[in-house]
């Protein structure tokens, strides 16, 4: 028998603590309808049947009010409803279009591009595919006859109604599931001879016909229209056409993969807020002539205070990248060709005076935001930092052809605060020889082995990415610290002379040193080599192929011995780490493969740091 005790309801809440399990929060877009926000009961219900908390999301264009949403919803629902305003995609109306919701349109739009740019899990339903095609450079059409590819003719019209007056509950046509997509996936128990198909309930005019760079389809009508679509990124976001809402059981899967993954969102947030996330190596200053602002999102670079925040990241290690001229060991012309002088895009001679440039420039982004970034020179300086709101920048040197052929240049940038320098790129150079050796010393020069001493003495890391092999195992024979390589990767998945054999990993990790993940195509994949058979189509890499290369080297090294340096800016980014912003979708695939908070600690920088500490701890008095 049902009672009316308050007492007794708040007794029964207390009686254990903690009071209720934590459940990932889910907001839904609501419907606006002259003085009402509303939506469907079905929406709610399918949410707390697959454990998850909805709560509602009213149509506010407000950014600050969308911001603070966006920080405290661990997943979203774009609800369905009426259409878009066609001026939103530089269109006029169609006489075939129906009744239009100015009232939701740019609030869900902005919402959804948002919500994307921070990684947060959705589901659009309906309507709210559409959303996720019209936020994100797809395209929809104003009607079915209208559709890109879609034969305006009788035959062709009648052969599925999509605009159904059945019951919502009643399934009223059929959508095929290519194998290997998220759908494919959440309903691959209903698949007979590696086919899917499942019959889902139809309420709509219009259709995405063109899902944009950052989705795939992966549904079909059977007269051709798409019907779901997916990240191509390996982000959690997904868009049906249908109303899964209203199909009880059947529809109930695809919020449960919507909870699951708002769930791995949360933990990821909440990593996140415990542990340091560093970036070993980035070169956004290589686009510092554009007059990029790192303040702004700017869509020139990867990595900017936006970026950094949407991904939860707390440190970069943005590096002076000095270019050298082909055949030259010291950046002066050879047989008439280019100098160094003449390959940078400022006014600096020198390669010592060009990084003391950069660096300066650094500076200046610094002192632009002082309450929400600032340098640091050890890890105690990110912790501190990290607790008091704000992003850390730390410098680095790519390329030893800044020291020139003087060791007091050494001490100069230990004074500046860098942490690391890169003893050579694609060149040999005074110090050494390079990946791409032309085999100059026969590995690390006499005056290379000065120079790492004095690193050592000064308390800065010797990185041996872009090293030749004899190179590299010269280095770890001179250096009395630890030596790491900020963004190298495994010549056994990739065969390329940048990235590191078996031996030389297990060798770096013998000596305490790290190999940092980074995310260049061309270190991830062999150009050309992996077919995708079901698009008849060469593969690029991904985040996935960055994740097989850190746990190739966690096997061979263990965990404690790896890390990750993008390269981001550097022509490092694919799809699924393709900024700064995604660094917690990185995160948020660890957790699905069971890595524990501490291994991600380790990953994250903590491995890194450590060494950094160790290095920075033979410092002699400078």
């Amino acid at each position: 028998m049902r009672k009316f005790s308050l007492d007794s309801l708040t007794a029964g809440v207390y009686s254990a603590f903690p009071e209720a399990e934590r459940r990932p929060v889910i907001g839904i877009t609501a419907n606006h309808s002259d003085i009402d926000v509303s939506v469907r009961d079905a929406y709610h219900k399918q949410v707390v049947a697959a454990g998850g908390v909805p709560v509602i999301i009213p149509p506010v264009t407000d950014a600050g009010v969308i911001i603070n949403t966006l920080e405290n919803i661990d997943g979203i629902i774009l609800s369905g409803g009426g259409d878009y305003n066609p001026l939103w995609c530089g269109e006029e109306p169609s006489p075939l279009l129906h009744s239009i919701n100015g009232v939701r349109d740019s609030a869900e739009l902005l919402l959804t591009r948002l919500a994307f740019n921070r990684n947060i899990p959705m589901l659009g339903i309906c309507r709210g595919m559409q959303t996720l095609a019209m936020a994100l450079g797809g395209h929809v059409a104003q009607d079915l006859t209208e559709a890109k590819g879609h034969e305006n003719d009788k035959e062709t019209q009648d052969k599925v109604k999509h605009s159904q007056d059945a019951e919502r509950t009643e399934p009223t046509h059929s959508v095929a599931i290519p194998e290997g997509s998220t759908l494919y996936n959440i309903y691959k128990g209903e698949a007979v001879d590696g086919a899917l198909t499942l019959w889902v309930n139809s309420f709509h005019h219009q259709a995405v016909d063109d899902t944009g760079r950052d989705f795939r389809a992966t549904a079909f009508s059977s007269d051709g229209f798409i019907e779901a679509m997916e990240s191509n990124g390996r982000k959690s976001v997904m868009g049906v056409q249908w109303h899964p809402e209203w199909l009880g059981e059947d529809g109930l899967p695809v919020f449960r993969w919507l909870v699951e993954e708002a769930g791995t969102f949360r933990r990821a947030k909440e990593v996140h807020s415990r542990v340091i996330t560093l970036d070993t190596h980035c070169d956004t200053p290589m686009f510092f002539h554009q007059g990029v602002d790192f303040t702004k999102r700017d869509p020139r670079i990867l990595v900017d205070l936006h970026k950094m925040t949407d991904g939860r990241q707390d440190a970069t290690i943005m590096v002076s990248y000095l270019p050298q001229p082909p055949g030259s060991l010291d950046g002066k012309a050879v047989n008439g060709g280019k100098s160094f002088r003449d390959m940078v895009h400022f006014n600096v001679e020198s390669p010592k005076d060009y990084a003391d440039f950069i660096f300066d420039e650094i500076g200046k982004i610094v002192a632009s935001k002082p309450e929400y970034v600032a340098f640091a020179r050890n890890g105690d300086d990110i912790l501190r930092n990290k607790q008091a709101g704000k992003k850390s920048i730390m410098l680095g040197i790519e390329n030893g052809l800044a020291i020139e052929h003087d060791l007091n240049n050494i001490r100069h940038f230990a004074e500046r605060g860098v942490v690391y320098i890169t003893l050579c790129h694609n060149g040999d150079n005074l110090i050494c020889d390079s990946a791409r050796t032309v085999n100059t010393h026969g590995g690390v020069s006499a005056f290379g082995a000065e120079v790492i001493a004095e690193m050592n003495r000064l308390g800065i890391m010797v990185d041996l990415s872009h090293g030749g092999e004899k190179s590299f195992y010269d280095a770890l024979e001179i250096s009395v610290a630890p030596v790491v390589c900020s963004h190298s990767n495994c010549r056994s998945l990739c065969e390329h002379p940048r990235n590191l054999t078996d031996g030389q990993l297990r060798a770096l990790a013998k000596r305490g040193g790290v190999a940092h993940t980074t995310f260049y195509h061309g270190f991830l994949k062999p150009a050309g080599t992996v077919l995708d058979c079901s698009e008849n189509r060469l593969t690029e890499a991904d985040i996935l192929d960055g994740i097989a290369h850190l746990e190739h080297s966690i096997a061979v090294m263990g965990i404690d011995h790896v890390g990750i340096g993008t390269d981001f800016d550097g022509d490092g980014g694919v799809p699924g780490m393709a900024d700064s912003s995604e660094a917690i979708n990185f995160t948020m695939h660890l957790l699905r493969k069971r890595y524990s908070e501490d291994d991600i600690r380790k990953i994250w920088g903590g491995n890194w740091l450590r060494v950094m500490k160790e290095v920075q701890s033979k410092r002699k008095d400078i």
